[in-house]
C-alpha cells in the first residue's frame, strides 16, 4: 500500500485548535505532553505535537474536521491505560483526550441503562449504579483507573467474563464522530434492534482507527445480593485446570475463575510484603460466586468446594464478606505491578485459548522460556481461556534482550493458533501486535478489515499505524 503522508501540526493549527477547545485545553510543552506519549507498554513511546483536552461532542467533531482539512494524524487517548500501545501517537500529529469528557449523563433504572461519556472511569461507574441496586458486571484489572471509552475502543473484558461477558455484551447505543466530522448515533435504549448493519459492535474493539466515541449508552442488570470468594491452593497447575471443567461440567457458572501460578503470588508477596496462604503452591484457583438467594449461592460454594478437595487442592479458602474478599482479590489485582517492580522492563501478552487448553499452552510457555534462559510468569482467567504472559528482562543484555522478545513472542503466538486460540483476548492489536496479525488472520480477512478502515478513514487521519501491518 502506498504511505500516507501527513502534515506538521504548525502555530495555525495550534491556534484553531484553541479557539476550538480554549487555550488552557491545548498543551504544546514537552513536560505538558510527556504524560500522553506513551501508555502502559513498557518502552513504547512517541512525542506527540500538540494535546488537546476536548470536552464536547461538538469540540470532537472541530477537530476531526480540521486535522481533515490539514493531514494531520489525531490519535484518540483514554486514560492511556492500554497495554498495546493504541494510544500512543506513533506518527506524531494531535493526540485528543477525552478525560474531560467523564459525566454519568443519565441512570435510567426504569430500563436498566445506563448513559455516560467516554472519560467516565469504571469503578465510578460500578459504584454508582451499585447505589441503585443495579449492576455493570465488566471489571478490568484497572478498573479504577481506565476509562469506558478505552473499554469500548478495545473490546475490553475482565474476571466476570466468564459470567457475564465482556463490554461488547452491554452496549446497546454509541454516539461517534467519524473522521469526517459527521456524528453518528447507533442504537440506543434498546436491547433488541436489527436494522441494518451493526455499527455499534464494529466500532467497538476497532481501537480508535474508524470512529470518536462520544456517548455510551450500557445495559444493566440487577445487582446480585449474595457473594462468596474461594481461593484455592494447588500442588499441580492440571489438577486445577481439571476443576475447572469439572466445575463448569456440573453446571455451575462461577462470576469468575482466575488463576495465579506460583511466581505471581511470590512477586506479590515481595511488593506488598505480605505473605499469601500456601505461598509454595504450584498454582492458586481464585472463584467467585454470586447470586440472589443464599441458600442457593452457599450451595454452589459447597459444591464447588468439595470439587476442589476432589481434584487435590490443598485447601479451600472461604470469604464470606467484603473486607476478607478485598483481601484475597488484592494479590490478583496487584500482579501486573508487582511484576514491573521486579522488573521494570517486561513484556505482556494475551493470549487466548480454549480453556481446556490452558495446562498444554503454559506448560509450552515454560518450554519456551527454558530454552531461552528467562523468565516468563503467567496469569489469567482460567475460566475463559485468557492467560496474560509477562516475559521479564531481569539482568539480560539490552542487544539479547532485543533479540529476544521478538523470538519469544512468536514462538507463543504460533503454539497458541495451533491449540485453537488466537494472539489477543482483551489489550488489542494496537501498535505492538501489528506486525503479527497475519499469523492469526489470512489475507482475505486483513485486506477487507482495511477496507473497511478506507471507507471511514480514506486519508488515514485516525489513529494511524494500529492494527495493519
Amino acid at each position: 500500500m502506498p504511505k500516507t503522508t501527513y502534515n506538521r501540526v504548525d502555530a495555525q493549527i495550534i491556534d484553531d485548535l484553541r479557539s476550538i477547545a480554549g487555550s488552557k485545553q491545548v498543551l504544546v510543552s514537552a513536560e505538558d505532553m510527556e504524560p500522553y506519549a506513551h501508555d502502559e507498554v513498557v518502552g513504547l513511546r512517541s512525542e506527540p505535537e500538540a494535546v488537546v483536552r476536548a470536552s464536547s461532542t461538538e469540540q470532537v467533531s472541530e477537530i476531526l474536521k480540521l486535522a481533515q482539512r490539514e493531514r494531520v494524524p489525531v490519535t484518540p487517548r483514554g486514560a492511556g491505560y492500554g497495554l498495546s500501545g493504541g494510544a500512543v501517537p506513533i506518527h506524531g500529529g494531535v493526540v485528543l483526550s477525552l478525560e474531560k469528557m467523564d459525566r454519568i449523563l443519565e441512570i435510567d433504572k426504569e430500563n436498566l441503562m445506563v448513559t455516560v461519556e467516554p472519560g467516565v472511569i469504571i469503578g465510578d461507574l460500578h459504584r454508582a449504579v451499585e447505589e441503585e441496586g443495579l449492576f455493570y458486571p465488566p471489571d478490568p484489572a484497572s478498573l479504577d483507573s481506565c476509562t469506558l471509552g478505552g473499554n469500548v475502543a478495545e473490546g475490553a473484558g475482565g474476571p466476570r467474563a466468564v459470567k457475564y461477558g465482556v463490554t461488547k455484551d452491554y452496549v446497546c447505543g454509541l454516539e461517534a464522530v467519524l473522521p469526517s466530522g459527521e456524528v453518528i448515533n447507533c442504537g440506543g435504549k434498546l436491547v433488541k434492534n436489527v436494522t441494518g448493519y451493526n455499527l455499534i459492535q464494529l466500532l467497538i474493539g476497532s481501537e480508535g482507527t474508524l470512529a470518536i466515541v462520544t456517548k455510551i449508552i450500557l445495559r444493566l442488570i440487577p445487582l446480585p445480593k449474595i457473594q462468596v470468594d474461594l481461593l484455592v491452593p494447588y500442588d499441580d497447575f492440571q489438577a486445577a485446570a481439571d476443576t475447572v471443567s469439572d466445575i463448569i461440567a456440573h453446571r455451575i457458572v462461577p462470576t469468575t475463575i482466575e488463576f495465579m501460578e506460583r511466581d505471581s503470588v511470590l512477586a506479590v508477596e515481595r511488593l506488598l510484603e505480605k505473605e499469601m496462604p500456601h505461598d509454595d503452591a504450584a498454582a492458586h484457583l481464585l472463584i467467585q460466586l454470586d447470586g440472589n438467594r443464599q441458600e442457593v449461592v452457599d450451595e454452589d460454594a459447597e459444591v464447588v468446594g468439595q470439587l476442589c478437595l476432589d481434584h487435590g487442592a490443598r485447601d479451600v479458602f472461604v470469604s464470606r464478606d467484603s473486607h476478607t474478599s478485598d483481601r484475597l482479590w488484592e494479590a490478583r489485582r496487584m500482579i501486573i505491578d508487582a511484576l514491573n517492580n521486579e522488573s521494570p522492563i517486561n513484556h505482556m501478552e494475551d493470549v487466548v485459548v480454549p480453556r481446556a487448553e490452558i495446562p498444554s499452552l503454559l506448560k509450552g510457555i515454560k518450554e519456551i522460556a527454558l530454552r531461552h534462559s528467562v523468565r516468563i510468569v503467567c496469569f489469567g482467567h482460567a475460566g475463559d481461556g485468557n492467560v496474560h504472559v509477562n516475559v521479564l528482562k531481569d539482568d539480560i543484555t539490552d542487544d539479547l534482550w532485543a533479540d529476544l522478545v521478538p523470538a519469544v513472542r512468536e514462538e507463543i503466538y504460533t503454539m497458541t493458533l495451533s491449540m485453537g486460540g488466537t494472539i489477543t483476548a482483551e489489550h488489542g492489536i494496537g501498535a505492538t501486535r501489528r506486525d503479527y496479525l497475519p499469523l492469526a488472520l489470512d489475507r482475505t480477512q486483513i485486506d477487507l478489515m482495511r477496507r473497511i478502515r478506507d471507507v471511514f478513514d480514506p486519508n488515514h487521519i485516525l489513529n494511524p499505524g494500529k492494527i495493519f501491518p
